[in-house]
């Protein structure tokens, strides 16, 4: 094994290893790892297919590396993590048995564990035997989902749609991208398709600094689901909003482009210097304020706020299978408990007749339909304004059947597995409410 295959592997063990261990989300540690900057590109994004795959499919992964050992139990963690890193090369990436067993013997000299050689080896080897087959007749979407999951989207959404979301959860996601203006034209020139509310949709994978457009800044990535929440005020030209927990700024540079006067808060300061840094690129322009949300008290109302609510990001999994390794059942009280006040603070910045516009990319119910259930009861100043397809559209070419994203009340709720016939879409809760006078 070479020098850059030997360090890319080992970079995934370690990435691994912060991310079951540490609970580390995996961007977090990809960026932090001393030695990825070292690797070429190509070895760089072979660490991150690997780790990302072995997140992805390790309820299966562990199923086989169970089933193939001759003793019942596993072995310890790094040695578990390096069978992980070679069952995933073997049964989901398509490595050659030779060098996914090979790659993962001198690992394990590499690493400390030479006692354990002869066990990785006959571990794999079997893997590389059967493990095709075998996992072709795994039940893959429930393997790989943690049961506090199962169980909590089984009850709020039934069967039928938790299948649909665990088994979209196995793919990776598309590209989107939201353009400034004309998305016809640049669909042509990004070789991408446009979707029915104006995003543009591409296939993962490539290097996104050198599509057309990047460097003169005309688009920016964004899912699809993401880019609904800003389509939700109507005309905002000269209008003063405030963004709300704003950072990474992908819905801050819309509700610029759409003409607002965007005040975009954030409490990390840290993430506000990416806001920063895109808005440049994208030759936009908002006022940019590291403060606490929750507290912060402007000199006057604005005509409409985007609270995109911090949240336990169960809707983003197909683009970060780590969510399902590193969220437990006790953050989403938590998190609830901190979108609530956040929330109940944002009526406050809103002017009356003003729009109140609530987000979060969770598809657990306690981080979205409940907290517009609560503010309704205890907030007699906010009625629910419900949302159309009309209002998700935009106009733009097919019809991609948007009204399936829309519930009952006049909310999206969206689910990955909704819109398969488009290339799918994240999980993400809208909701819509009108400021009355006091």
């Amino acid at each position: 094994m070479s020098d850059a295959s030997l360090a890319a592997r080992s970079a995934a063990l370690d990435l691994l290893r912060d991310v079951l261990r540490k609970s580390i989300p995996f961007d977090d540690a990809f960026d932090a790892h001393p030695e990825l900057r070292a690797l070429d590109p190509r070895d760089r994004g072979f660490v991150r297919l690997l780790t990302a795959t072995v997140l992805r499919r390790l309820g299966q992964i562990d199923a086989l590396i169970q089933g193939s050992l001759a003793k019942p139990g596993l072995p310890k963690a790094t040695v578990h993590d390096i069978l992980r890193l070679g069952a995933a090369q073997l049964v989901f990436l398509g490595t050659p048995a030779h060098a996914a067993v090979d790659t993962a013997v001198e690992l394990a000299a590499a690493k400390g564990a030479e006692p354990y050689k002869g066990l990785i080896n006959a571990v794999l080897r079997r893997i590389g035997r059967e493990g095709v087959e075998l996992a072709a007749q795994q039940d893959a979407g429930r393997l790989n989902t943690p049961d506090w999951l199962w169980l909590a989207w089984r009850q709020a959404y039934g069967i039928g749609r938790t299948r649909g979301i665990v088994e979209a959860h196995l793919h990776e996601a598309p590209l989107d991208i939201t353009v400034k203006t004309d998305p016809a034209a640049w669909a042509e020139r990004l070789e991408a398709r446009l979707l029915p509310t104006g995003t543009l949709r591409r296939a993962a994978g490539g290097n996104l600094t050198e599509l057309p457009g990047f460097a003169e800044g005309a688009w920016w990535v964004q899912d699809l689901a993401a880019s609904l929440p800003a389509k939700l005020f109507g005309d905002l030209a000269g209008k003063r909003v405030y963004d709300l927990c704003a950072a990474p700024g992908g819905k801050t540079a819309q509700l610029v482009a759409q003409g607002a006067q965007v005040t975009a808060v954030d409490r990390s300061a840290k993430r506000l210097e990416r806001v920063r840094e895109n808005l440049a690129r994208l030759n936009l322009s908002a006022e940019v304020l590291a403060t606490d949300a929750a507290t912060w008290t402007p000199d006057q109302p604005a005509d409409a706020v985007l609270l995109d609510a911090p949240c336990s990001a169960t809707g983003a999994i197909r683009r970060h299978p780590d969510i399902l390794r590193v969220k437990t059942p006790e953050d989403i009280g938590k998190l609830a408990k901190a979108q609530s006040r956040l929330l109940a603070h944002a009526v406050d910045l809103v002017k009356p007749g003003g729009t109140l516009v609530y987000c979060t990319c969770s598809i657990q119910p306690e981080e979205g339909e409940a907290q517009i259930d609560r503010i309704l009861a205890r907030d007699k100043r906010v009625e629910r304004l419900p949302i159309t397809p009309v209002d998700l559209g935009g106009g733009h070419a097919g019809d991609g059947n948007l009204a399936e994203l829309i519930n009952e009340r006049g909310e999206v709720r969206s689910l990955p597995g909704m819109l398969g016939d488009l290339g799918g879409i994240d999980g993400f809760f809208v909701a819509r409410l009108r400021r009355l006078h006091d």
